[in-house]
């Protein structure tokens, strides 16, 4: 997936642990606030979970929470609410890296090769810029997740030893593993952990309290649990962070860390106040310096994407999302303002919000229709409390979801979630079911293949994915490749 994507500080910033807070004076538009409130408000009976934060000129015009932070102990999403902001993260490792420039312990040409020994020759002189701008050709990632604890000589190990995807300098390819080896970086050059340089050099000049991974002081009834598709409650990285005592190290600089939008409002000011970087360091942080894709005009700084808007104004921005929650922070400098948006249950029609809450911002004329509700999430609301036998579910959902299964995605997404959490039977009936109402989509037959393989049902899943490369386009085939390999991998078990 892609990866897609200041103010000074108020004297008065009144905060409160109610589900929202609106900040007016007598120099606001009204207008506008009430529009993006309706909007968010309406939105939220259809779906979105999160919160939201939009500055304006030196002021925060909105600041609020929507939804459910925690369904079991009816905790609604507020102001003080903690998110993943995923791998708007970053921006942290960018930062630090130059606050390291800054005091003269590394330079951004240096090479793999002055923190690492025995590195592979194609690896030893890649630079610290190539690895900030997502240029110097690592996979995006290794090892089985965000909590695979993989030894950590281990991990830069595999790392160092895998093929790298183009010729350093070359292009650009989005890559967690590289910013991993920033952190390593930083933790070398400056002695301490990656999370302790950013309390000490980035938090806390910044007056941020409730950011990182472990160190903070969690009030931890404010971190949200994530919901996925807004129905499966997932729990919390944070309280998985506490649990294992340690961050892994294919998260570590590239995502995870977890934060309040106040906070994040506060590092935003501590940017544009020069607080924890001087303007030299500032115009390195966020110089788009690499076409992030053909065909398109965003660039990649260090730790953000830069583009300009259509009404030719700098926009610096970042989103992530880590499967279940989803973050993105706007900043237009030249415009004076900002826009945070999280979402601890990302459905589609969440992630758009961002894009119609700047539509208002900047068009008076403009008024958002509210999100729809999520078909999967409705789906996936039905299959998780029906109560019949599992055989009669495929009746079920016709029943109630005919009409509105007009695509082949929501029950290959639906059937994907249950392939996910490992509950195969409910997999297989939705896949299966799928492919009586698109019987000439090779990739519903893809899928298939997929989920019975993993059952271990390795003859339907070989005339599955036969059944998906006959099906096959005359254009680009999204699914053959993995048809392909995996109808080998059936055939010839033993081979590697």
């Amino acid at each position: 997936m892609k990866n897609i994507y200041v103010f000074i500080l108020m004297a008065l910033v009144a905060h409160s642990k109610s589900t929202g807070q609106i900040l007016n004076n007598e120099s606001k538009s009204l207008g506008l606030v009430d529009r993006l409130d309706n909007y968010l408000s309406a939105s939220a009976s259809n779906g979105l979970n999160g919160a939201v934060l939009i500055a304006k000129g030196q002021e925060i015009i909105l600041h609020k929470g929507y939804g459910w932070a925690n369904r079991k102990k009816n905790i609604e999403n507020n102001t003080e609410t903690i998110f993943d902001i995923c791998s708007v993260s970053k921006q942290f490792t960018g930062a630090a890296i130059l606050k390291l420039e800054e005091e003269g312990k590394l330079k951004l040409t240096n090479p793999l090769h002055l923190y690492f020994e025995d590195l592979p020759s194609d690896k030893a002189n890649i630079t610290i810029h190539q690895l900030l701008t997502h240029t110097a050709g690592f996979s995006h990632g290794i090892g089985d997740g965000d909590f695979d604890h993989i030894p950590e000589a281990e991990y830069f190990n595999e790392l160092f030893s895998t093929k790298l995807r183009f010729k350093p300098g070359e292009k650009y390819s989005y890559s967690n593993s590289g910013y991993s080896i920033l952190g390593k970086i930083i933790e070398k050059v400056s002695g301490k952990s990656y999370e302790s340089f950013l309390q000490e050099k980035l938090f806390a000049p910044a007056g941020m309290t409730q950011t990182g991974y472990i160190l903070p002081n969690w009030n931890l009834n404010n971190v949200a649990n994530e919901y996925v598709y807004n129905v499966i409650d997932k729990g919390n990285h944070v309280d998985q962070y506490l649990e294992d005592g340690k961050i892994a190290w294919p998260l570590v600089a590239n995502g995870g860390v977890n934060s309040t939008l106040h906070d994040m409002f506060k590092w935003h000011l501590a940017l544009r106040n020069n607080k924890v970087l001087n303007e030299a360091s500032m115009e390195k942080l966020t110089t788009p310096y690499v076409l992030e894709y053909e065909g398109e005009s965003s660039y990649y700084a260090y730790g953000w994407t830069v583009y300009r808007s259509n009404r030719d104004t700098k926009v610096v921005t970042h989103n992530g999302f880590n499967g279940v929650s989803y973050f993105e922070f706007i900043w237009f400098p030249e415009e004076d303002a900002l826009i945070l948006f999280a979402s601890n249950a990302y459905t589609r029609e969440s992630a758009r919000i961002p894009y119609e809450l700047r539509k208002m911002l900047f068009d008076d004329g403009y008024t958002a229709k509210p999100i729809s509700e999520n078909v999967v999430s409705r789906l996936l609301g039905y299959t998780e409390t029906f109560s019949g036998k599992l055989e009669e579910l495929t009746e079920g959902l016709r029943e109630k979801f005919g009409e509105n299964l007009d695509r082949p995605f929501y029950l290959n997404r639906l059937s994907g979630i249950y392939f996910r959490e490992g509950e195969m039977n409910k997999a297989i009936v939705v896949s299966e079911l799928n492919s009586t109402f698109f019987p000439n989509d090779g990739n519903v037959w893809d899928t298939l293949g997929d989920i019975y393989f993993a059952a271990g049902m390795n003859d339907k899943a070989l005339k599955s994915y036969k059944k998906a490369l006959e099906l096959k386009p005359d254009e680009e085939c999204d699914w053959c490749e993995n048809s392909s390999a995996q109808i080998e991998r059936i055939i010839n078990p033993t081979k590697k």
